[in-house]
């Protein structure tokens, strides 16, 4: 939430994917257009020189190749999507739809082609001279290299593009990302004490949606001109409802503060990763949960889920611990709480695979090592542990497999007491 409203809009206009494409397409063909300023530097002489004239048919070549480059690419991109959605889970597209060397690639392609038929088409009009073709023939000499790195980086890319174990990663990396960037207090239990709503004035939300990311800096400057407290009700992933209010401010206020209180809340119809690491966890219980129904029967990938949400709880334990972001003087917001963090990773791991013995052990282990990490949290950790080893000897066939359960949270607890 340290962005500002602006930087949060200019983050989401940089990941779309027509963005880069449209930005690398306009330099292509203004490299194109190029030679034409600047040919008449060149000397007759040195452009016979070196053959400048072989540049029609580079250019032929180059734009025949982009075309059905660029076509291959949006093939096998959308194919990733398709399959992410059918087989991992569709929260996680959204993280491959954003991914930086894809759209690199695609932009990179299309500008190429663009920069070929704008060439082409310059060079039929005569618009270069004899000498501008020399300024052509560098800059197409440059986008091949260009394009040389890119397909390199592409091949490497495109072979664990979209794939379980990329998946994973992306939205362990995307639920990192949110922990570094949120600065809220973390609340060891369950309960929130709610502001005292009497006597201040309530900003609802026009529509029911999520919220996605709040201006802190915004509130800031309004409490300030305003004289009066801010107390924010809706964190980031939170889902808001014109009935109920988004934030609280400790003062009579007017509709056009109010507005501008509203305004720095936005809202979408769907949750994203950042500044939501609880978005995150959700989305990687899920990738378990589908792993583990009957019809993939996947532990392994289970087992990949629990490590990295692992990861994601180490992180935020750590965080609980930094000083972080510092909110903005009269700007109060509401701390994340912890035990609805190990619900949303926990309680579907525990259900979905309380049958299969190595995904609940792995799972007393992994409870156990943040339990031996985070002190604090040692308590509500140990009631999650206790619960999903409940689940797993209730759902187990074999005695056997209920006695390594038992044996496994036994011998990492027991000792914590």
């Amino acid at each position: 939430m340290a962005l500002t409203r602006w930087q949060w809009f200019i983050r989401l206009l940089t990941r779309r994917m027509w963005f880069r494409a449209a930005l690398v397409s306009a330099f292509g063909g203004a490299l194109a257009l190029a030679g034409a300023l600047v040919g008449h530097s060149i000397s007759y002489q040195f452009a016979a020189t070196i053959g400048a004239k072989s540049v029609d048919g580079i250019l032929t070549i180059l734009a025949s190749s982009m075309l059905a480059v660029t076509t291959f690419s949006l093939t096998a991109m959308v194919s990733a999507y398709s399959g992410a959605t059918s087989t991992i889970t569709p929260r996680a597209v959204q993280l491959l739809i954003d991914d930086s060397t894809a759209q690199n690639t695609l932009a990179t392609f299309l500008g190429s082609f663009l920069f070929a038929i704008v060439g082409i088409i310059a060079l039929s009009t005569g618009l270069y001279g004899e000498t501008g073709r020399v300024i052509l023939l560098v800059g197409t000499i440059a986008v091949i290299l260009f394009i040389v790195v890119t397909l390199l980086r592409w091949i490497e890319h495109i072979a664990r593009f979209g794939r379980v174990s990329d998946t994973i990663d992306r939205v362990e990396r995307a639920a990192m990302a949110a922990v570094d960037t949120i600065a809220v207090p973390l609340a060891l239990g369950t309960e929130h004490t709610q502001p005292d709503a009497r006597g201040m004035t309530p900003v609802m939300p026009r529509s029911m949606a999520r919220v996605t990311h709040v201006d802190v800096a915004v509130l800031g400057r309004l409490a300030q001109a305003i004289g009066a407290d801010i107390h924010v009700l809706a964190l980031p992933g939170k889902l808001v409802e014109p009935e109920r209010p988004i934030a609280l401010v400790a003062a009579s206020c007017d509709d056009t503060a109010v507005d501008k209180v509203r305004q720095a809340f936005t809202l979408s119809h769907h949750r994203t990763f950042d500044h939501d690491p609880r978005f995150g966890l959700v989305v990687l219980s899920e990738i378990a949960s589908r792993a583990l129904s009957p019809a993939v029967n996947d532990p392994g990938t289970a087992i990949a889920v629990i490590e990295a949400s692992a990861r994601v709880m180490l992180r935020l334990a750590d965080h609980r611990t930094s000083e972080g972001t510092p909110l903005p003087a009269r700007v109060h917001v509401p701390p994340i709480r912890l035990a609805e963090l190990f619900d949303d990773w926990c309680r579907p791991i525990a259900r979905d695979g309380a049958a299969i013995v190595e995904v609940s052990i792995r799972l007393q282990k992994a409870l156990a090592a943040l339990a031996r990490h985070a002190e604090p949290v040692r308590p509500l950790i140990k009631q999650e542990a206790f619960d999903a080893a409940e689940r797993s000897k209730a759902a187990m066939t074999s005695e056997r497999d209920r006695v390594l359960v038992e044996e496994t949270y036994q011998s990492h607890f027991a000792e914590m007491d």
